[in-house]
């Protein structure tokens, strides 16, 4: 009988080099999602967090550009997910972790929340 590989849900949290251009952001965030929708990952939430500053220096800078994605894919996608940043030279530092029950409740309470603080006009 063939193993089922189960759906879960995960989040990323990329750090990007603060010194690239705006147009290299946009691209590599939309190379990203192309990527992840390729492999048949469904992409529950995505927030750019924008530039902050790191608590200690990675690669000899002291703040990074923050991405973070929320998606949910089969347990066999993270060793394909791996190698793609891996190979990803705009990638200074990445954390991807498998999200409990708990956590996908959190997240959706606090999208809920985010989306309620958002004005008319900006929806």
């Amino acid at each position: 009988m063939p193993r089922l590989d189960p759906i879960n849900q995960y989040e990323i949290v990329q750090i990007w080099p603060p010194d690239l251009p705006p147009e290299a952001y946009e691209a590599n965030l939309r190379d990203f999602e192309e990527f992840l929708q390729k492999n048949g990952v469904k992409i529950v939430n995505q927030e750019v967090w924008g530039l902050r500053r790191l608590a200690y220096p990675i690669k000899k800078k002291l703040s990074g550009y923050y991405v973070y994605t929320e998606f949910q894919a089969p347990a066999s996608f993270i060793k394909t997910l791996q190698r793609y940043i891996e190979l990803q030279p705009h990638i200074m530092r990445h954390l991807i972790v498998k999200l409990n029950k708990h956590a996908i409740e959190y997240n959706r309470r606090r999208q809920e929340k985010l989306k309620a603080q958002q004005s008319p006009a900006e929806l």
